[in-house]
């Protein structure tokens, strides 16, 4: 037997929906995105942004910003995460990406268990990216400008496959980092890189 998963609206005109991606990777921002849908405008095919293919989230990333009443992508640097650790610097990086939306927000939905404060009135939804439309379109927009981001630094960087894994610790990339070392765009204060001891 299957459960449903529903999830039922707040009471509200403007509700943002916000998510982020890049928390597990060993290097690179973590960005986030933050989106306020218009209702005139549904946009079909929005689900949980890992659940389309790349070229689906390429066309859902165009039709968002176009038909969105507003939309921000923000993010945290390697330095930031370092410096306050993941999870306080992907709330830094929340906090920026609804505070950089052109229409204020009088809702905000977030993904997960857990919501920076924003100001406004703010629910966490555990799996929202499948439950809440703001904020599947919030991760498809994140994770289509940080995959890109990733494939610009793997022609930069190209020892590392950054292309192929985004940053994530794969065995492939644990061994690229073995042989060739590490270099800025890596989190320090992660413990594959910390251990390796390499700087």
């Amino acid at each position: 037997m299957t459960l449903l998963l529903e999830f039922t609206y707040p009471n509200a005109t403007l509700i943002a929906g916000v998510d982020e991606v890049g928390r597990g990777p060993l290097c690179g921002d973590v960005v986030t995105a933050a989106v306020i849908l218009d209702p005139n405008k549904p946009i079909t095919g929005l689900t949980d942004s890992k659940k389309l293919t790349e070229k689906k989230r390429e066309q859902l990333f165009d039709i968002i910003k176009q038909e969105a009443l507003a939309w921000f992508i923000a993010r945290a640097s390697v330095e930031e995460i370092d410096q306050l650790n993941i999870l306080h610097a992907t709330m830094l990086a929340m906090q920026r990406a609804v505070a950089g939306l052109p229409i204020k927000p009088n809702f905000v939905l977030v993904d997960g268990n857990r919501c920076p404060n924003f100001g406004i009135q703010t629910q966490a939804v555990i799996k929202g990216d499948l439950l809440v439309a703001e904020i599947s379109a919030a991760s498809i927009l994140a994770k289509v400008t940080r995959d890109r981001e990733m494939v610009e630094l793997d022609k930069l960087y190209p020892q590392y496959g950054l292309a192929q894994h985004k940053g994530y610790p794969t065995k492939a990339h644990l061994a690229a980092i073995e042989k060739h070392g590490i270099n800025h765009l890596y989190r320090k204060s992660f413990a594959p890189i910390k251990n390796l001891t390499l700087f």
